[in-house]
């Protein structure tokens, strides 16, 4: 079973909401610094930057990242040296707004929080989050979050947006339910 929980006004709407917050809670912009984790969260990075911009008037610097040779469950530590040479950016004393479309396990942001620190030392890092679906194996929690869901583990939650994806919407696809379903008719 798919269901759409969040379409393209919802999304906009989190979004602004997202950046009042993140401006409300960051009353010095100028040590402001938004990065994104490719592949949707930097779209999200991008718009939250926009947001701030037009609700506050204030240029926002931000940065995307790849968490690929970071993560946990890739072997190739190695090409992390690779990855390194595209963190770029000054995020010293800096207080960085991570950003992502889906929290689950917390897998990739603590693989995000390992390229941040090698890339300098912020003075704070805070997460904002489109979905948080719940079922953390790391002790990381979101400091800004678009819609709390609970979505059973084999649960399949999808964002979409137009810049990757054509359209802006959120699908939660339940095996689960599909099972149940199909045990019924047979």
């Amino acid at each position: 079973m798919k269901k759409t929980i969040l379409d393209k006004n919802d999304i906009d709407k989190i979004l602004s909401r997202m950046a009042i917050e993140i401006l409300e809670q960051n009353l010095d912009t100028s040590t402001l610094f938004i990065v994104g984790i490719k592949k949707r969260g930097d779209v999200l990075a991008k718009r939250l930057v926009k947001k701030i911009s037009a609700t506050d008037g204030v240029t926002v610097d931000m940065a995307e990242i790849d968490i690929t040779f970071y993560r946990d469950d890739v072997q190739l530590k190695a090409y992390k040296y690779v990855v390194q040479d595209e963190t770029n950016f000054d995020i010293n004393e800096k207080n960085v707004i991570l950003v992502d479309d889906v929290l689950f396990t917390g897998r990739t942001i603590r693989a995000a929080i390992d390229v941040l620190i090698d890339a300098g030392r912020p003075r704070s890092i805070q997460l904002a989050i489109l979905i948080d679906r719940g079922a953390r194996e790391l002790p990381i929690q979101p400091d800004y979050v678009g819609k709390s869901i609970h979505a059973e583990p084999e649960d399949d939650v999808a964002v979409y947006l137009k810049e990757t994806d054509k359209e802006d919407k959120v699908i939660v696809s339940s095996s689960h339910d599909e099972q149940k379903s199909q045990h019924r008719k047979g």
